[in-house]
Formats: C-alpha cells, structure tokens, sequence
C-alpha cells in the first residue's frame, strides 16, 4: 500500500538507527528522499541498503512536492530522511507530511534521534516543562524574541552554528542575565561529544578561549522567579 514514512536517522554515530528503522528503508520502500543524498548515502552503505534515492531538501522542495504526492498517490511507498535526526524537526518534512494528509495518503513517522532530547537531559537542567525554539531569527525579530525567551519559566532550547555560539551567548546573557544557568552540548553521539554546562558569563569565558566545531544545542533555565 502507498505511504510515506518518515525515518529518523543517526546523529553522528551510524549505530543509532533502530532495527525497524533499517528494514523499512531496506524492504519496505520504493524511493528515498533524502535531504543531503551523499550524507544519505554513507549511512545506505554501511547497512547495505540499495534503494533509489533522491534529493528532497529546503531549495527544492516547494518544487517537487506535487510530483512526489502524485507518484506516492499512483502506488509507490517512500520514506523521508534528512542529513540527521528527525524529518520536520528544523528540517524538511512539514509540507509534505501537510501534503500527503490533505490527499489522504498514509504518513507513518518512526521513533529515533534528535539532537535536543538528549542535550536537555543531559544538561541537568529541569526536563519536566521545556520549550524548544529551534534556530533564533537571524536578524529580523532576534532581539523581540530574545526577550520573550528570557520571560519564560520553563527550560529553553536553542539550535546553533558554531561561528554564531558566542555571539548568541552574549545576547542570552543581555536579555537574561549574565548568572542564567545553562549548558552547551556540542557533537553529540560523535568522538569529541562535549557538554559544558555553568552560567552564561562562566560559557562565554570558556568559549572565548576555545576552537568551536561541530552541531550545537544550547540548553537555557526558565525564568524561575
């Protein structure tokens, strides 16, 4: 029967993908849509999967929406997968999910990775009431929203870029106090996984002196006054 299924894959450590997670993409599928189709690939390869695969990402999606809802309604059954992590999660996947439920096509969504799950449990900061913002505005909206955050009274998480951390820091550090608690958990499930956790001002002053790679999550305490 048609479908689209959306597979959840690793984060860095090809090992977290579940069992079903492979079986589908290995028998269960005609087509693959992956966001990055070379990242795609190497995952494919380590768990011998041949299937086709095609590139479904955030400069082309608006246009090969129709073709892909029109194909998956003919009979064909297709997973989405992005470059790590969960399809709509700060990733693509929203409109086609939107797209298939308006023309009645089955969508199925497997458990598995995203990077903020870990890093808030990590972080120990409280993991009872939390709100995930994703990526900040880059310009337009940034310090509104940036002032809304600091009011709320329940844990934030942020989505970063490495050149952009510090910068970020400071501005969290102006709207909510330089004493904030908060952690920053950079590559995750990889080789040099690091979580820092301290103040802002104490973040700062250790991510000033140091060479910033790979995917981060910043972790921020609500407002708990």
């Amino acid at each position: 029967m048609s479908k689209l299924v959306l597979v959840p894959t690793p984060i860095g450590n090809l090992e977290d993908i579940t069992l079903r997670a492979i079986r589908i993409l290995k028998d269960e599928v005609d087509l693959i849509l992956a966001e990055d189709t070379r990242k795609t690939s190497i995952l494919l390869r380590h768990y011998q999967i041949a299937k086709p695969v095609t590139a479904f990402h955030q400069h082309n999606e608006h246009q090969q929406l129709n073709r892909i809802v029109q194909r998956i309604k003919a009979g064909e059954r297709m997973a989405l997968v992005t470059d790590a992590g969960t399809p709509g999660i700060s990733d693509p996947g929203f409109l086609l999910v939107r797209a298939c439920i308006s023309e009645d096509i089955e969508v199925e969504t497997l458990p598995g990775p995203t990077a903020f799950v870990p890093a808030l449990v990590n972080s120990g900061l409280p993991c009872d009431k939390f709100f995930f913002e994703g990526f900040l505005p880059p310009k337009k909206g940034r310090q509104t929203r940036l002032s809304q955050l600091a009011a709320m009274p329940v844990t934030i998480i942020l989505y970063e870029s490495p050149h952009r951390l510090l910068k970020t820091l400071g501005q969290l550090a102006e709207h909510m106090g330089p004493e904030r608690k908060a952690a920053v958990a950079r590559e995750l499930t990889k080789i040099h996984e690091e979580t820092r956790r301290g103040t802002l001002t104490a973040l700062i002053d250790h991510y000033s002196n140091t060479d910033i790679k790979g995917e981060i999550v910043i972790i921020i305490d609500g407002n708990r006054q």
